[in-house]
């Protein structure tokens, strides 16, 4: 199941359609730690300090926003100016929507929500000399689209506004294990890989696979689904072309009305 701020929406939608629901969030968001680092980077933000700026997550330009309202409210107003100055790049429909929000939208979108997309869409510009502002999915420092960006004669000015932690206790992961290989459990939805990493994490991989083999697996997208079969996972359905809850909870409903 999704992480804690989508679980209520998620199996909302899907009681609604009949679906009896084991609520298990694998992993929570939390704003990072140690809000000084997240500050200096928006101050230096505010001051022009870049170019572009690569939004990969819509939960990250709401903590930063969060961020400045917390620490730095006289911030805001200038930083939104900005915001609307730089040259802004998203991986996906989620940091778009984010941008929205605020009254603006992406100048360049990713064909593809994942890193390899981003670094498409951003290959034919000329990068030298440019500061690029990188919003981080959580912590991951994601190393090829920084080298990328880097060998394309940019810097780069990492920020990671959240971090993810985990949710559900221990026992209530084994439990869960336990009843997808007793054949309790029709379907297991992930909606971001640090799920698929705390269910590996909590117990052997080769106790997960198997319990996950009876299973139905539904990925929200693509990046998602490699983590998955990364890990040795058969996904067995993916929306086709728009990554949020709706179109999973359709493709569940196909796919269980199948079954």
């Amino acid at each position: 199941m999704p992480e804690t701020r989508e679980l209520d929406l998620f199996a909302s939608m899907l009681e609604r359609r009949g679906a009896t629901v084991l609520r298990c969030p694998l992993v929570a968001i939390r704003d990072a730690p140690d809000p000084v680092p997240v500050v200096a980077w928006l101050r230096r933000f505010v001051a022009g300090g870049c170019d572009d700026l690569v939004l990969l997550t819509g939960e990250g330009l709401r903590r930063l926003v969060a961020c400045l309202e917390r620490h730095e409210p006289v911030l805001k107003e200038r930083f939104l100016v900005e915001l609307a100055r730089v040259r802004k790049i998203t991986r996906g429909p989620k940091p778009a929507r984010a941008l929205r929000e605020l009254g603006m939208k992406p100048d360049i979108a990713a064909g593809s929500p994942t890193t390899e997309g981003v670094i498409a869409a951003l290959r034919p510009l000329e990068l030298a000399g440019r500061r690029v502002g990188l919003q981080l999915y959580g912590t991951e420092p994601n190393v090829p689209l920084v080298h990328f960006l880097e060998s394309a004669g940019a810097s780069v000015l990492p920020v990671a506004p959240y971090i993810y932690a985990d949710a559900a206790e221990e026992q209530a992961v084994h439990g869960l294990i336990d009843r997808m290989a007793a054949g309790e459990v029709d379907a297991i939805a992930f909606t971001s890989t640090p799920q698929v990493e705390r269910l590996f994490a909590v117990a052997a991989a080769e106790r997960v696979r198997t319990a996950l083999e009876g299973t139905l697996v539904a990925a929200v997208g693509p990046v998602v689904a490699d983590t998955l079969t990364r890990h040795g996972v058969n996904v067995s359905l993916m929306p086709t072309d728009s990554f949020f809850l709706k179109p999973l909870t359709n493709a569940l409903e196909e796919a269980l009305t199948r079954a």
